[in-house]
């Protein structure tokens, strides 16, 4: 009887002793998926968040409205505010601080450069101008030349370049204007557009002006070219993305972004996202060019 109880007593300690391991090895696993799952969170980038100001150009703009809304789907916590003003406005506004990337559809000017000497110029895009007329206009295309002469106030008739007799009223930019200090470097050089040109604050007012006006003459960035104009070619060249890519078409200008020292992470990823190949198809997609 007395073997009996021992080998009990010894059965029921054994297995003491083996639940007691069990639960420390249980113990152990626990805690280590514990501070693996802690590690894990420590870990983790955190998600961009905040406010993103874009300013400038007009051109610029719905293009940026665009690119916009797909990088606020990748980071949902960040949210984008685009405005116009012209590209002079949207280097100004980046230089002090007041947005965080300012948009110029120009080359940025070497007085700029010197007066804001922080400033980091970024090539989102090219894009080409076009010289547009009402629709009705029988004109087909003008050499660059009398383009100068028609926007310079010297030739002020249709029909001293084989159009109808009926006077030429040209629409343009207003000053501080990127597309207008580009078509003035690229096709006016030294010459002023004339003091009688009525002069409109956005591409999307230029456009709407031709289309309701006879005998007008403007120019248009290539994202604003539809059926309420009519595209004339110069030097019997037509203004296409295929004539601007090959270098056919000449009147083509570089998209800017610009930013003022040292940018902060949200900016810097949303600039990252614009050069990327999902960007630049974005860019393709609303009629630009892409610099990819």
């Amino acid at each position: 009887m007395k073997l009996f109880t021992g080998r009990f007593l010894t059965i029921v300690a054994a297995l003491a002793l083996l639940i007691a391991a069990c639960g420390g090895e249980g113990e152990e696993t626990g805690t280590a998926a514990d501070q693996s799952s802690t590690n894990e969170a420590v870990n983790e980038e955190p998600s961009l968040e905040g406010d993103l100001n874009l300013v400038g150009s007009t051109t610029v703009q719905p293009l940026a409205e665009v690119l916009a809304i797909s990088f606020e789907a990748l980071e949902p916590d960040v949210i984008v505010y685009v405005q116009g003003g012209g590209s002079s406005v949207g280097v100004r506004s980046a230089a002090d601080r007041s947005a965080d990337i300012g948009m110029a559809s120009r080359e940025i000017k070497l007085s700029e450069l010197q007066e804001y000497p922080e400033l980091v110029v970024h090539t989102i895009a090219r894009d080409g101008i076009a010289v547009v007329s009402e629709p009705g206009c029988i004109i087909e295309t003008l050499t660059k030349e009398q383009v100068r002469q028609i926007f310079a106030g010297e030739i002020t008739n249709w029909n001293e370049v084989g159009g109808e007799d009926m006077m030429i009223t040209v629409v343009a930019r207003e000053e501080g204007s990127g597309t207008r200090a580009a078509f003035e470097d690229m096709v006016m050089e030294d010459v002023l557009i004339v003091d009688s040109a009525i002069l409109q604050p956005s591409n999307g007012a230029v456009r709407t002006t031709i289309s309701v006006t006879p005998g007008t003459i403007g120019f248009l960035s290539f994202g604003y070219l539809d059926e309420q104009t009519k595209a004339i070619a110069i030097d019997g060249v037509l203004p296409t993305e295929e004539n601007a890519v090959s270098g056919e078409y000449s009147i083509v200008r570089p998209l800017n972004m610009v930013t003022y020292g040292e940018t902060e992470e949200k900016t810097q990823a949303f600039l990252d996202f614009v050069i990327s190949e999902d960007g630049q198809a974005i860019v393709v997609e609303e009629g630009y060019l892409p610099i990819i």
